[in-house]
């Protein structure tokens, strides 16, 4: 007897229909074949689909059993067929009705005693099941994370005779409900940070656009505390921004008990972590860190010591915001949509090449050290600010009296700002960030005045802005103008910015660097 159930295969966060359709029909008895370009876990899945049905005392039919995964040219990878070819077997022996698995997709990976394990992807392919029409049969323990696709119907089993008796009518399951929502833990307040204005307000620009940040200081003066309040100066994700967000943490198997949260993700590699853990890869192809930092931010602590291939594979994400996965039979698209903030020590020796106790191979060291960031990586980082070494009396100064709150509401009101400047523009909300613009759209917003524009042609002339840097240092210049309430772009608004993109070498600042820096500090 012929029976057919739906299940899904993932290209990156899409969930592809496949048909799971099993026969039986003469031949060596008891063989049991899977076809369909399947990965060695569907080749291995006849054995526990053989012994789950022993698990619930049922014999294997004594015929040729062939699974097909339609379609056959499509790569199928994953433990998660498991539950879908039991299903159309059990279907095609009489066990189930043949027409009770019409209107479902199913997922899941079984046990030999018959029980339903978790897989990673639960919720993309209850969107899928959504947009199919279909209900969605999964593990009990992704029913909860499944549950956040919306109104489709969800059977949550735990084991494969609780779906035997549901569908004979001897047992009902009730649908789950979605897991919990959670906010985000406690958030680190900018009051900790003693001194370093011009880095804070820094944090604060870029928070407020979505810029990309370098810090740049000695050990111990507070570049990773810096980095670490970021999160809390960022508005909650979105609705949509958290459906995005969610289904890549799905696929990487780490939304743990259906649990989703609004914070905007932190995530903070190892600077030992390869190519493949940044931008996603590996024998499944996973999403990397660049994604799972999706709508979030990507901390990248000692910059200069990630391998020189690992930090240029992400040029292309900050530029397009996705990242492709090439392999021999495919290629998976993750969205990569992130904040990059890094922090780095001016020199390997760490005290750089002025000041008391400075290095003695000064300025040697900091070339050779800094000279492993490649230039195009750099001019994709808008800001790049100095962190000095926190003094002593610094450090016997009162708490500030600002902290987090109060830098959080200014962010929020010039995002405020950018997304109704970008409503009326007839933007989608994900590209009304100021760091996003480009083009026209740029030239909109961010015309400096007459007296702006005069300075930012000086600092092209010398020869310090790539056609890049000019882009950037107009979309800073738009955000340091919303951040004073929202109106046009003025000389000291250009200055500002442009002291964010000095060159990181010493002796290499444009002659302009002065009347800059005095514009920052007059804030």
């Amino acid at each position: 007897m012929f029976a057919k159930v739906v299940t899904v295969a993932f290209e990156g966060v899409e969930a592809r229909r496949v048909d799971v359709e099993v026969t039986s029909t003469h031949g060596m008895q008891g063989s049991f074949q899977v076809v369909g370009l399947g990965d060695k876990a569907v080749a291995e899945s006849r054995e526990r689909v053989r012994g789950a049905l022993a698990g619930i005392g049922l014999a294997f039919p004594a015929r040729r059993v062939v699974a097909n995964l339609a379609p056959a040219d499509l790569p199928k990878e994953g433990s998660h067929f498991d539950l879908p070819i039991a299903l159309a077997l059990l279907a095609s022996m009489g066990i189930l009705p043949v027409d009770a698995l019409d209107g479902w997709a199913a997922v899941g990976e079984l046990g030999l005693d018959g029980r339903i394990a978790p897989v990673a992807g639960a919720l993309p392919a209850a969107v899928a099941a959504s947009a199919m029409g279909l209900g969605l049969i999964c593990p009990e323990a992704n029913g909860p994370e499944a549950a956040w696709a919306g109104d489709l119907a969800i059977l949550a089993p735990r084991s494969l005779i609780s779906v035997v008796n549901h569908f004979r009518g001897t047992q009902i399951m009730t649908a789950p409900r979605p897991g919990a929502a959670l906010t985000g833990g406690a958030v680190s307040d900018l009051k900790d940070v003693k001194g370093q204005d011009m880095a804070k307000r820094a944090l604060e620009v870029a928070a407020a656009g979505g810029h990309n940040l370098l810090f740049v200081g000695p050990p111990g003066s507070g570049k990773s505390m810096l980095a670490a309040r970021l999160p809390g100066l960022l508005p909650p994700l979105t609705p949509a921004e958290l459906l995005e967000t969610s289904m890549v943490w799905s696929l990487a198997g780490m939304i743990a008990k259906g649990a989703l949260t609004s914070a905007r993700p932190f995530r903070s590699p190892h600077h030992s972590a390869s190519m493949a853990a940044l931008t996603g890869g590996g024998l499944k192809a996973k999403p990397g860190e660049v994604s799972l930092a999706h709508n979030g931010v990507l901390f990248l602590d000692e910059l200069p010591e990630f391998t020189p291939q690992a930090l240029d594979s992400l040029r292309t994400p900050l530029e397009t915001g996705e990242v492709t996965v090439a392999r021999a039979n495919a290629h998976v698209r993750y969205p990569a949509r992130f904040q990059l903030v890094a922090a780095m020590n001016p020199c390997r020796c760490g005290v750089g090449g002025v000041g008391k106790g400075h290095c003695g191979k000064a300025p040697r060291c900091q070339r050779d050290y800094q000279g492993r960031l490649s230039g195009p990586l750099l001019d994709r980082i808008d800001l790049q600010v100095e962190a000095p070494a926190v003094t002593a009396a610094d450090m016997a100064l009162p708490p500030p009296v600002e902290g987090t709150a109060e830098a959080a509401a200014r962010v929020a009101a010039a995002r405020e700002i950018a997304t109704e400047r970008g409503r009326e523009l007839g933007l989608d909300p994900s590209e009304a960030l100021n760091a996003r613009a480009s083009g026209p759209t740029l030239d909109r917003i961010a015309t400096p005045d007459p007296p702006g524009r005069d300075l930012l042609i000086r600092a092209g002339e010398a020869g310090n802005l790539t056609a890049r840097g000019w882009t950037r240092t107009l979309r800073l210049a738009r955000t340091i103008a919303d951040l004073e309430g929202g109106g046009g772009v003025l000389r000291r608004h250009i200055a500002e910015a442009l002291a964010y993109r000095r060159p990181l070498h010493e002796g290499t600042a444009p002659a302009l660097s002065t009347e800059s820096r005095a514009t920052v500090t007059a804030r």
